[in-house]
């Protein structure tokens, strides 16, 4: 899950920001670096199968916000979000922060961001019409038979062979030179803290901390909540610093590994630590390969990105809509995230969330 869609997003958002080949592979080394040792280190410390990552949720968010702001200001606001993430930890405010910020209205803000990928998605499909349309043959195949083969994963596999077969891919004249990596220099500003930092913390808080905690309590380890998610923070903090919007306790990731299909409760955690281990090699090769995913057509990156957030945007269709007392709000959030309006200089995501949550709160009263 971590290493076959995301990267296509994060192409996506680097181009947008016009990113170097150096800081979009430093993006890449920070994110699954830092995610592979938060991955590694807690498993082994609490003997639970705490997965750590990176937000698929975050890189899909960013890639409709980089190209309005300055690389250095990227750098402060994922600085800024890590920090609010390890204050909702230190502070045990964490419970309290998503309760006063519904989820649905961050699920209906993230459905309608992200709902443009799926419009690609599906273009792009009928574009590259053997590959796309082999691989969505495969995630239906799997999505109704085999449960031990992930859809998203099938699909992909299969994208990729077809399109080895039907094209000829090189990165001849793309390779790069190995960069040892070091700290970008932030630029803070409230703008950026508003439009970035804010929005990006509570997609984190909610899609990849929620979920992943909850999986754990549902599968009965009782994780230290609080201490989970400043670490998750603190992480995302120092993956800033380098270039990467965060370093977090993976939520579906973590789901997969809690689950009684991993094997014996006791021995489960050892799947969270092989999972980060892979992790963090794809990260260290990262300036090995980012050339060769940067060599595929745009058509199959779009269709790589679309099967990684498929499961994200059902499930936020599906949570901002849960609730009849709140349609109202979850579709003013929803509507305001897909038309991606900018007022004063505020993007559309705070935009969406600050409606959202009044109208849930004052009009709705839910």
């Amino acid at each position: 899950m971590a290493i076959t869609g995301p990267p296509a997003l994060i192409l996506e958002a680097a181009a947008k920001g016009n990113f170097s080949t150096y800081q979009t592979v430093l993006w890449f080394f920070a994110i699954y670096v830092g995610g592979g040792i938060f991955g590694i280190i807690l498993p082994l410390r609490y003997r639970m199968p705490i997965v750590g990552a990176h937000s698929i949720t975050g890189v899909a968010f960013l890639a409709t916000v980089t190209n309005q702001f300055t690389y250095p200001e990227l750098i402060g606001a994922y600085v800024l979000s890590g920090l609010l993430i390890l204050s909702a930890g230190a502070l045990g405010t964490f419970a309290k922060l998503l309760d006063y910020v519904p989820r649905e209205v961050i699920s209906a803000m993230l459905a309608g961001m992200i709902t443009k990928y799926m419009m690609n998605f599906i273009v792009s499909t009928s574009q590259f019409l053997l590959v796309g349309g082999g691989a969505l043959l495969v995630f239906f195949f799997f999505s109704k038979g085999n449960k031990r083969i992930p859809p998203m994963l099938a699909a992909i596999v299969t994208g990729c062979i077809l399109l080895l077969l039907s094209h000829n891919i090189s990165s001849t004249g793309m390779a790069i030179d190995f960069a040892f990596p070091h700290v970008q220099v932030p630029e803070f500003s409230v703008i950026g803290f508003l439009s970035v930092a804010v929005p990006l913390a509570l997609l984190v808080l909610s899609n990849d901390c929620a979920v992943g905690l909850g999986a754990l309590e549902q599968n009965d380890y009782h994780p230290p909540v609080n201490r989970v998610v400043a670490l998750s923070g603190l992480f995302s903090v120092i993956a800033g610093f380098f270039g990467g919007q965060s370093a977090n306790i993976g939520g579906m990731m973590t789901a997969i590994c809690a689950g009684e299909e991993a094997g014996p409760r006791e021995m489960r955690y050892m799947g969270a630590v092989v999972s980060g281990s892979i992790i963090l090699v794809f990260g260290l090769l990262s300036w090995k390969l980012v050339p060769w995913i940067q060599a595929l057509p745009s058509p199959f990156i779009a269709i790589l990105g679309g099967f990684a957030l498929l499961g994200v945007f059902v499930n936020s269709l599906q949570i901002s809509f849960s609730r009849p007392s709140m349609k109202l709000s979850a579709t003013f959030a929803f509507m305001i995230a897909l038309a991606n309006i900018t007022i004063l200089n505020v993007s559309a995501p705070v935009w969406s969330l600050l409606a959202g949550t009044i109208i849930a709160r004052y009009i709705e009263k839910s």
